[in-house]
């Protein structure tokens, strides 16, 4: 195994002091130009790399923020990443993105993670619903931002959208549409939005003068395209199938979706579908997907830019307040939806 090349090295290969090597890196203008060259020079032909984090640490202050979310394998969290990437670059930092795959134990090996890299900040998702997780990182005294999650009962920031709003956007265009029994697939019952949605829906039948009977919910263990399917299997099962169906994400929708294809069921004149976040692929389905669209970008930049608010109150000495951001959704009617009844 080759043998990394320390500080020492280049001082001795240029014949300089150690001091020497580091103002070369650190406060280059103070070193004569010939010195300089040659440390530079020693550098190069040794293949030097410095310590970014042995430098953080003496500092103490980290160049990266990091990211957890639910999912990474969805098209909604990727764009929030994005946006959060976006943010922090331009303050020039960068993101370390951790994916929990929903799972409450990988979540907090992800947060000691963070906490022992000693990270600036970190964006989180979270996913354990007894929120023990987040009370055992908040003793580290690492600032975080809620996203995508409103930060009820704890006095940090959040950024989020209003998921009640969004449930009643999806179901009452069903309603208008006509359709009076509406299943609703839901995903993990713990998640917040889940619960978020759900409300907004039966908000939506409660207006129409329908009760919380012509919703039937279908829970799923996780938000992906195969627990769509599985929930789609289930729907057909149903005697009295409803005939429209919300789901929580778009990826569950799809998942729905390619389940009444393989079946034979048309979609929207057999059964309408609505999704929610608009992910790219939910233009591009076979029949374009009706969906509740959720900035995304927009909700990690600005939760990185809060973050960063806040971490840079002892260089910038601006107070930080937390603030809890809650952004609406927009309802984007496509063909999954349309049909006359």
């Amino acid at each position: 195994m080759a043998q990394s090349v320390g500080i020492k090295d280049v001082a001795r290969a240029a014949g300089v002091s150690v001091g020497t090597v580091s103002n070369v890196i650190n406060r280059p203008d103070s070193v004569a130009t010939e010195t300089r060259a040659r440390v530079l020079s020693a550098i190069d032909r040794l293949g030097y790399v410095r310590s970014e984090s042995a430098r953080q640490l003496r500092a103490g202050r980290s160049r990266i923020m990091g990211l957890l979310v639910l999912d990474m394998g969805n098209p909604f969290f990727v764009d929030v990443a994005r946006g959060a990437e976006r943010a922090a670059r331009e303050d020039g930092l960068g993101v370390m993105v951790c994916n929990s795959a929903q799972s409450a134990s990988e979540e907090a090996e992800y947060l000691s993670l963070f906490a022992e890299q000693r990270v600036r900040g970190v964006l989180l998702t979270p996913t354990d619903a007894s929120g023990r997780n987040i009370d055992s990182f908040r003793r580290h005294g690492i600032p975080f931002v809620l996203v995508d999650r409103v930060a009820e009962g704890t006095t940090e920031c959040s950024v989020s959208v209003d998921d009640v709003a969004g449930g009643a956007l999806a179901v009452r265009h069903l309603v208008d549409a006509g359709h009076r029994s509406i299943a609703y697939v839901s995903g993990p019952p713990g998640l917040n939005q889940v619960r978020d949605r759900r409300t907004g829906a039966l908000n939506a039948l409660a207006e129409a003068g329908l009760g919380p009977d012509n919703l039937r919910e279908l829970p799923t263990e996780r938000l992906d395209v195969a627990a769509g399917r599985d929930a789609g299997a289930r729907l057909l099962g149903l005697a009295d199938r409803p005939t429209a169906v919300f789901c929580a994400n778009d990826l569950l929708a799809l998942g729905v979706l390619q389940a009444m294809y393989a079946a034979g069921i048309t979609v929207p004149d057999d059964l309408a579908i609505v999704g929610y976040d608009d992910i790219e692929f939910a233009a591009a389905a076979a029949v374009p997907l009706t969906s509740v669209r959720q900035p995304a970008v927009t909700m990690g930049a600005l939760a990185a830019e809060l973050l960063l608010e806040e971490t840079e109150v002892e260089t910038t000495g601006k107070r930080h307040e937390h603030r809890r951001v809650v952004l609406q959704p927009e309802l984007v009617v496509r063909r999954s939806s349309l049909a006359a009844r």
